[in-house]
């Protein structure tokens, strides 16, 4: 089962927090819904800066807690080395995740035509 190491930070990037999570869109949403559970309402954890795709549970619990430890300048060189603008990835994700979405297709109209009755 894979496993995403991410750093998700606020607007103003002050704080950074390193997580460990099995399906990261899920994740996202509840920052969203809990802006307030790990900080005050000015430091709303919202904007994801950095994510990591490991295969096992292992080497990703190992992965955590070496990025854990890292202090504020190493964390923030690991970031630049892939997203040197901070930018906000989760809109990539989750086009990303839209675009893998199968189309619903249209029922068939002889089934339409049997489900009404008089």
């Amino acid at each position: 089962m894979k496993r995403f190491i991410y750093i998700i930070t606020d607007r103003n990037r002050n704080n950074l927090h390193v997580g460990l999570c099995s399906d990261l869109l899920k994740t996202l949403q509840f920052y969203r819904q809990m802006p307030t559970l790990f900080f005050d309402s000015a430091q709303h954890l919202n904007r994801l800066v950095y994510f990591e795709e490991i295969n096992t549970e292992e080497q990703a619990m190992d992965r955590f807690k070496y990025v854990s430890t890292f202090t504020r300048p190493q964390k923030e060189k690991m970031i630049r080395s892939v997203n040197p603008d901070w930018v906000d990835l989760t809109i990539g994700l989750n086009f990303e995740s839209n675009t893998r979405v199968r189309p619903l297709l249209r029922p068939s109209i002889g089934a339409a035509r049997k489900m009404v009755t008089f």
